[in-house]
């Protein structure tokens, strides 16, 4: 493949990340003055650790990246920027030193102590080294950047100037926004008390814009005239985020729909402060199981520490690649599914043509944290020896005294290798974790009913018969073959493995069975088959 017959099949793509791409490179068609790298941007708010909604967002927007340098050839570059000037509102559930932290409510996180340790200078830097350490975890290739250190060392400065110089127009677009309370206390810039460290929510005068003077009320009554320079204040929310669109000179940012109305207020103040909106993907929010929004107060969602424990990274990419802005059930039902499907089109990438591997999801995937000289297609034609769905009907048989290690031998003798895959290890372990907390709980063998007893007799019979070494394919056919009797009642044939799945593996649904008979053993079927003859 060559240079231009990918930026020629890029350009055709209806993969999402390259409409994107399309999107941004139509908008940016002689590239960025002075041939600037283009600069694709992620927000991250530091009241909290990271999470999967922040992992989702770094991911898409570095789908989109890898996207756009396929198709131009273009460089470009990933800014993660914590807003860590903000002032905390309220003290996160999930910390230590409660009490300590509600005495600064209000400050910026940058000037509260950790409630931590000594270890980090404040509770925004304990934060903002989770992120890193949480993107590094997964390879992303990316620049931090500190709101604070923005402020403080006056880089923002400029751009607050423009901010001051159009108070009067940024007021036009965001009164008619707020509630009548709300209106009487807005202001675009918020700010810093000198006297109690809290940034203010309180009308402003511009006393000279160039200068950054400013007058307010402090919490005390008293008049004070400041600079808002230099970290003495910081921007409201949305006009935050638009100072920090033209300062910065973002191209690229994509949001969750709760914050569509925000984009579309700092949009028109962007146009006011002399830039444009960045391009960028507005995207569903996950659900729970029960398809209601995902809350980290109500806890009723998934973490990322939890997908990792019942699945993979790969997967829970592939999982959320699909449909941005389509709303995702989140919960550890879609796991098993998840890393099958991960599999299949990983096996597929290698023997599709170009435009179907631009659209498969492993292509993407593969170049997330990998420049334009990194491999063709890591991992392409690849594949498990033992889907993760027949890794979990055969721990789900062993029960909860499976253990990575005798799952890993009954793969062993299944497949004639030693399991040294580190992907399989892994799903290995992940199947014995999902088994005990989801499936071992659920299981419920019934009893065989009428035909079934005479076609699981049957199956028993020719099981005996059977060579030790038949393979997968010759089994499926056995078991085909009987439930195609007409003497035995049923149906259709998926009566036939629905009963099987039910009365052998306690499951509604289940694998292959030629598949699970050569990996779990005739003669360990043949003992769950007479398991279940004796409950009839």
């Amino acid at each position: 493949m060559t240079d231009s017959e990918l930026i020629e099949t890029a350009r055709n793509s209806k993969a999402w990340p390259f409409q994107e791409a399309q999107r941004l490179a139509k908008r940016l068609r002689n590239g960025k003055p002075g041939g600037e790298p283009v600069l694709f941007e992620t927000g991250y708010g530091p009241s909290g650790l990271p999470h999967i909604g922040t992992f989702q967002e770094v991911l898409r927007t570095t789908l989109v990246r890898r996207a756009y340098e396929a198709l131009t050839g273009e460089k470009t570059r990933l800014v993660a920027f914590s807003d860590d000037m903000d002032g905390l509102r309220k003290v996160p559930d999930n910390v230590p030193n409660k009490e300590m932290l509600a005495s600064h409510l209000g400050k910026p996180l940058s000037r509260i102590p950790s409630p931590f340790s000594n270890e980090h200078e404040s509770f925004a830097a304990h934060n903002n080294a989770q992120l890193r350490e949480f993107l590094d975890q997964f390879g992303f290739d990316y620049e931090f950047v500190s709101s604070s250190d923005r402020y403080n060392s006056g880089a923002f400065d400029d751009a607050l100037r423009g901010v001051l110089r159009n108070f009067d127009a940024i007021m036009d677009i965001m009164l008619p926004t707020l509630r009548e309370e709300r209106r009487k206390t807005y202001s675009p810039i918020m700010p810093v008390s000198p006297t109690t460290g809290v940034v203010l929510q309180v009308p402003v005068e511009v006393v000279d814009a160039e200068a950054g003077t400013i007058r307010f009320t402090d919490e005390d009554g008293n008049t004070v005239e400041q600079s808002a320079l230099a970290g003495m204040a910081k921007c409201q929310w949305k006009v935050d985020w638009a100072m920090r669109w033209v300062a910065l000179g973002v191209d690229y940012e994509m949001y969750g729909k709760d914050l569509t109305d925000s984009g579309v207020q700092s949009g028109k103040i962007a146009r006011v402060l002399g830039g444009n909106k960045p391009e960028g993907l507005i995207y569903e929010l996950f659900l729970d199981a029960k398809g209601e929004k995902i809350s980290k107060s109500k806890g009723n969602g998934l973490s990322i520490e939890e997908w990792l424990q019942y699945g993979s990274e790969e997967s829970l990419g592939f999982y959320i690649f699909a449909n941005p802005k389509s709303a995702k059930q989140l919960h550890a039902g879609v796991i098993p599914k998840a890393i099958d499907d991960y599999w299949q089109f990983r096996e597929r990438l290698a023997e599709q043509p170009l435009d179907k591997q631009l659209g498969n999801p492993v292509w993407h995937l593969a170049r997330a944290n990998e420049s334009l000289d990194g491999p063709e297609a890591p991992g392409a034609g690849d594949s498990l020896s033992v889907p993760y769905s027949l890794l979990l009907n055969l721990v789900s048989v062993l029960g909860l005294e499976a253990t990575p290690e005798n799952l890993a031998e009954y793969v062993a003798s299944y497949t004639g290798q030693t399991v040294t895959d580190p992907a399989l290890t892994r799903l290995i372990e992940a199947a014995v974790n999902y088994n005990r907390d989801f499936v071992a709980p659920t299981l419920s063998k019934r009893a065989p009913e009428d035909g079934e007893v005479l076609a699981l007799t049957e199956l028993d019979a020719q099981l005996a018969a059977a060579p030790e070494d038949a393979d997968a394919e010759a089994l499926q056919t056995m078991v085909y073959e009987i439930g195609k009797r007409e003497e035995f009642g049923f149906e259709s044939l998926r009566d036939w493995f629905r009963a099987l799945y039910e009365t052998l593996l306690g499951s509604e649904q289940g694998p292959r069975m030629g598949s699970f008979i050569a990996l779990y053993g005739i003669e360990p079927t043949r003992k769950l088959i007479a398991e279940a003859l004796a409950r009839a």
